[in-house]
C-alpha cells in the first residue's frame, strides 16, 4: 500500500468502533469512509469489532490535534519532552482519535472534549512502515466532571474486579500448565460453588424438578441429529476426526438438551405424563476463542444448573411463567435481581444458515413467545440474531463491574427438536403429538454467578454465603480448649468455623479476619473462659457487638444463616 493511498473502511462492518461498552457517545451512519492513512490513531470498540484491521491501515500521529489527554493519570500537555520521549520509547508507539470520524462533532471544531486512553496489547504492526502501535481504548466525555466520575468508577471497580478478589480471598486460581479458561476452584471457592449447588438443586426439586445424570461425552451422531453438528462444531471439543465416517468419533457437550431428552425417550409418554421436568447440574465444555475468556466470567469448563421441560401446548405459558418465577427466586435470594435486564432474543432472517426450520416455524414460536411475554409484563428489549440455532428465548442479562454485559440465565422455547428426536406424547384423542420443550436454566453458570457475587458483594458475601462464617481469635495458649469446644458447637449446629489459635497479636488476628471478609470474629479471652461468653464483632469497622452467652450467639448466627438474609 502507498503511502498516499487511502483504504475504505466500511462503518457497517465496524459498527461497534468507537464504542465501549454503553458509554458510546456518537450514532455511526452505515456510510462508507475515506480515511486517509496518519489521520486516526484510536479506535473505540469491544472484541471483535475489527479495532486491529482498521489499525492495521492507518499511521499514527504523535499528539491528539485537540481535547484532554492522560497518560498515567496525567494530561499530556503537562509532560514535558522527555517524558513523551520516555513514553514513546517504551510503548513505541501510541494512538488517539481524531474528531473528524465523530461524525456528530465535526461542526463543532473547537470543542476540546476530555479523553480517557487505556493502553494494552502493544503489538499491532502497521502493513507499511513496520512499526508497532499501542491499541487503546479509549471514551469521550462531553464534560471534564464526566471523565473524573469515570475514572472514580473505575477505581471502584478495580477494587470488586473478580479477578484480582478471587485471587486474594484464595476462591479460585489459573495455572498456564493446564490451560486457559479451565479455572481451579479453591477450598473456600468449591465451599461456595457446592452450597449454591445443593441450595438450588433443593429448591428445584421442591419446584417438581427431577434430577437426572447424563454422561459428559457423546457419538457425533447424536449431535448431528440435534443440528449441534451442523451449526456448533466450532465451539464443541471433538475426540477424533470429524470428517472420517469410518471411525467412531466423540465430542464433549457442550449442552445437556440431547441428553436428557434420552430420558424422556425412556418409554411411552401420555399427556398424564405432562409437563415432565429434569434437572441437572451439568459440567458442559465449550471451546471459546482465547480472546473472549475472563476470569470466571467466560470459560471453556463449567457447571450450569440445566434443566428440559417437556410440556403441552396448553401448559406453555404455565410451565414458562414457573422457570421464570424460579429464575426470580434466585435472582432476589443472592441480591442481583435489581441489577439485570431482559433479552427477547429472537433469529435474523437474513442469516438463515445459522438455524433450522423454516420461516414459517420461526414465526410462530416467536409470535408464541412474545404473547407470553406480553402477558407477563416483562420489560424486555429485543435481540435479533442473538436466538439459538433452535429456537428463540429469553436472556436474563446482567453487567460485571466494567459494564460488559454478560447471559445470566436463558429460558427457551423450542418445538423443533422433538420433532427431530421422535418425541411424542399420547394426547386426550388419542393422537401422537410432538411436545414443547423448555430449555432454561434456574441459576446459570456457578462460575459465572461465583464472579458476579464476589463483584457485587466486593467478597464480603452474605453469611449463608460465606465458606468461613465464623472465625474464634484466641488471645492465648490457654484459651484454646474453650475456642475448639465453642466451634464444635457451632458445626454442630450447621455453622462453618475456623480457630486461629496462632502466636500472634489479638490486633494482627482481627485485621487479617477482615481482610478475609469472616461475617463474625469471636474474641476469646480469659474473661470469656472464665464467664462462658463470647465477645463478638461483625466484619466492618464499627462491628463490635459486645458480650454474648454462647447460646445467644449460635442462636443469632442460625437465624441469620437459614434465612439467607442479605445485609
Amino acid at each position: 500500500m502507498a503511502n498516499d493511498q487511502k483504504p475504505v473502511i466500511s462503518v457497517r462492518k465496524l459498527r461497534k468502533v468507537y464504542m465501549m461498552g454503553q458509554e458510546h457517545v456518537v450514532a455511526l451512519h452505515n456510510i462508507d469512509l475515506d480515511i486517509p492513512r496518519g489521520e486516526v490513531c484510536c479506535i473505540f470498540g469491544t472484541s471483535g469489532s475489527g479495532k486491529s484491521t482498521l489499525l492495521n491501515q492507518l499511521a499514527g500521529l504523535e499528539k491528539p490535534t485537540r481535547g484532554v489527554v492522560r497518560i498515567g493519570g496525567v494530561p499530556i500537555s503537562q509532560l514535558n519532552e522527555n517524558q513523551l520521549a520516555a513514553f514513546r520509547q517504551k510503548h513505541i508507539g501510541f494512538v488517539f482519535q481524531s474528531y473528524n470520524l465523530l461524525p456528530e462533532l465535526t461542526a463543532a471544531e473547537n470543542v476540546a472534549m476530555p479523553l480517557m486512553f487505556k493502553g494494552v496489547d502493544p503489538d499491532v504492526r502497521l502493513l507499511e512502515a513496520k512499526k508497532m502501535l499501542c491499541r487503546v481504548y479509549g471514551t469521550a466525555f462531553p464534560k471534564a466532571s464526566e471523565l473524573e466520575a469515570h475514572l472514580n468508577m473505575l477505581e471502584e471497580a478495580k477494587k470488586r474486579d473478580h479477578n484480582k478478589l478471587g485471587r486474594e480471598l484464595e476462591l479460585f486460581t489459573t495455572v498456564d500448565i493446564i490451560g486457559q479458561g479451565l479455572p481451579i476452584l479453591l477450598p473456600k471457592g468449591a465451599k461456595i460453588i457446592q452450597i449454591l449447588q445443593r441450595f438450588v438443586e433443593d429448591e428445584e426439586a421442591r419446584r417438581g424438578w427431577q434430577l437426572t445424570k447424563t454422561p459428559y461425552m457423546a457419538k457425533r451422531e447424536l449431535y448431528k441429529l440435534s443440528g449441534h453438528w451442523d451449526h456448533y462444531l466450532d465451539g464443541m471439543f471433538v475426540l477424533g476426526d470429524p470428517n472420517d465416517e469410518t471411525k467412531e468419533c466423540f465430542a464433549l457437550r457442550p449442552m445437556t438438551c440431547p441428553f436428557q431428552y434420552q430420558a424422556y425417550l425412556n418409554r411411552a409418554r401420555s399427556y398424564r405424563d405432562l409437563p415432565l421436568r429434569y434437572n441437572e447440574t451439568s459440567t458442559l465444555f465449550r471451546n471459546e476463542d482465547s480472546g473472549e475468556m475472563h476470569g470466571l466470567i467466560r470459560v471453556r469448563q463449567f457447571t450450569i444448573s440445566e434443566g428440559h421441560l417437556m410440556c403441552t401446548p396448553e401448559q406453555l405459558e404455565q410451565e414458562f411463567r414457573g422457570c421464570l418465577e424460579l429464575a426470580i427466586y434466585m435472582l432476589k435470594t443472592l441480591g442481583l435481581y435489581e441489577d439485570v435486564s431482559y433479552r427477547f432474543s429472537q433469529w435474523d432472517p437474513d442469516d438463515r444458515d445459522k438455524y433450522i426450520g423454516t420461516p414459517e416455524q420461526w414465526d410462530e414460536a416467536q409470535g408464541v413467545m412474545k404473547k407470553i411475554l406480553d402477558h407477563l409484563e416483562i420489560p424486555y428489549k429485543i435481540g435479533i440474531g442473538e436466538a439459538a440455532f433452535y429456537g428463540p428465548k429469553l436472556d436474563i442479562q446482567i453487567k460485571n463491574v466494567y459494564g460488559k454485559e454478560d447471559t445470566l440465565i436463558t429460558i427457551q422455547i423450542d418445538q423443533m427438536l422433538a420433532e427431530k428426536f421422535g418425541m411424542e406424547y399420547v394426547d386426550r384423542d388419542g393422537v401422537k403429538k410432538n411436545p414443547y420443550i423448555i430449555h432454561r436454566t434456574s441459576i446459570g453458570c456457578y462460575e459465572r454467578t461465583l464472579a458476579l457475587l464476589i463483584e457485587k458483594y466486593a467478597g464480603a458475601f452474605p453469611m449463608w454465603l460465606a465458606p468461613v462464617q465464623v472465625k474464634l481469635l484466641t488471645i492465648a495458649d490457654r484459651h484454646c480448649d474453650y475456642a475448639y469446644d465453642i466451634k464444635r458447637r457451632l458445626e454442630e449446629n450447621g455453622i462453618r468455623a475456623e480457630v486461629d489459635d496462632r502466636n500472634e497479636k489479638i490486633g494482627y488476628k482481627i485485621r487479617e479476619a477482615r481482610l478475609q471478609k469472616v461475617p463474625y470474629m469471636l474474641i476469646i479471652g480469659d474473661n470469656e473462659v472464665e464467664n462462658g461468653t463470647l465477645s463478638v464483632r461483625e466484619r466492618g469497622e464499627n462491628g463490635d457487638l459486645g458480650s454474648m452467652t454462647a447460646d445467644e450467639f449460635i442462636e443469632r448466627a442460625v437465624s441469620e444463616d437459614k434465612s439467607r438474609i442479605i445485609k
